[in-house]
C-alpha cells in the first residue's frame, strides 16, 4: 500500500467535514421567537400589575395563574394561543413578581378586571376571554361576578377556587375543567350546576390540579378543550 493510499481516508473525512460545515454556514438561520412585550396597568384600588403581552389579535385572552405559579408559567399555552391568532395577556397577581397591591391586599379579582379593561382600552380588543387556574380561577370567577354582562366572552375556570354564588357569573359562556380525581371535583360539579347557561363541564382522567395538568399526559387534551371552547360561539 502506498503512502497516498493511507492518506486517502483522511482526505475523504476532511472533505466530508468541510462539506457539512459549508451546508451549516449556507443554511438560513432559524427565526427566534419574539419575546412577549412587558406591560403594566393600574387597578381600581391603586395596585400596579406587571404582565406579558403576546400576539396582536382582536380577540384577547387573559391568563390568571395559580398560587404556586406566575405569569411565565403560561408561556407554552400563550404561544399556542398566539399561533391560533389570539392576543394573550399573562399577568402576575399582586404580590407576585413586580406587581404591587392597592389598598386591598387580597382583592386579586381587581387584577383580572384591570387586565380586561386594559385589553379593551389600550389594546383595542373587540372581545376578551379569561382563563384562570386554581387561585387565578377563583379571581376570574369573582371578576366575572363583578363585571358587566358582555365584558367577558369565554370564561374558562381550571380547577378554580369556588365563588360564593356561581349563578351571578357574567360571561357569554363558561367552561369548568378539572381532573376526575381531584378532591375539589365534587365542589366543581356543584359550581357548574349553579352557573348560568351556556356552560360546559370537562373532567379529565387523573388527579392533577389546575396548571399541573399541563405536566401530565392530558396536556394536549386540555389545550384542545381550551382552544375549542374559545372558538365556540
Amino acid at each position: 500500500m502506498s503512502p497516498l493510499d493511507l492518506l486517502a481516508p483522511r482526505v475523504k473525512r476532511a472533505a466530508a467535514m468541510f462539506f457539512v460545515a459549508l451546508i451549516l454556514v449556507a443554511a438560513p438561520p432559524v427565526a427566534a421567537q419574539e419575546a412577549p412585550a412587558a406591560v403594566t396597568y393600574a387597578t381600581v384600588d391603586g395596585g400596579t400589575i406587571h404582565a406579558e403581552l403576546y400576539g396582536g389579535g382582536s380577540h384577547a385572552v387573559l391568563l390568571a395563574h395559580g398560587g404556586v405559579f406566575n405569569k411565565e408559567s403560561w408561556e407554552p399555552l400563550a404561544r399556542q394561543l398566539e399561533a391560533a391568532g389570539y392576543q394573550v395577556l399573562a399577568i402576575d397577581f399582586r404580590g407576585y413578581g413586580d406587581s404591587t397591591a392597592g389598598h386591598d391586599r387580597d382583592a386579586i379579582e381587581h387584577d383580572v378586571l384591570g387586565g380586561v379593561r386594559y385589553l379593551y382600552e389600550q389594546q383595542q380588543a373587540v372581545a376578551v376571554s379569561v382563563i384562570g387556574g386554581s387561585m387565578g380561577g377563583g379571581a376570574a370567577g369573582r371578576a366575572a361576578v363583578l363585571t358587566d354582562p358582555g365584558q367577558i366572552d369565554a370564561l374558562i375556570l381550571l380547577s378554580a377556587v369556588f365563588v360564593d354564588d356561581p349563578s351571578l357569573l357574567h360571561a357569554n359562556r363558561t367552561l369548568f375543567i378539572a381532573s376526575e380525581g381531584e378532591s375539589m371535583t365534587p365542589g366543581i360539579r356543584g359550581q357548574y350546576e349553579q352557573a348560568p347557561d351556556p356552560k360546559k363541564l370537562v373532567l379529565l382522567p387523573g388527579a392533577a390540579h389546575a396548571q399541573h395538568i399541563f405536566k401530565t399526559d392530558q396536556a394536549q387534551r386540555l389545550t384542545e378543550e381550551i382552544l375549542q371552547f374559545l372558538q365556540a360561539q
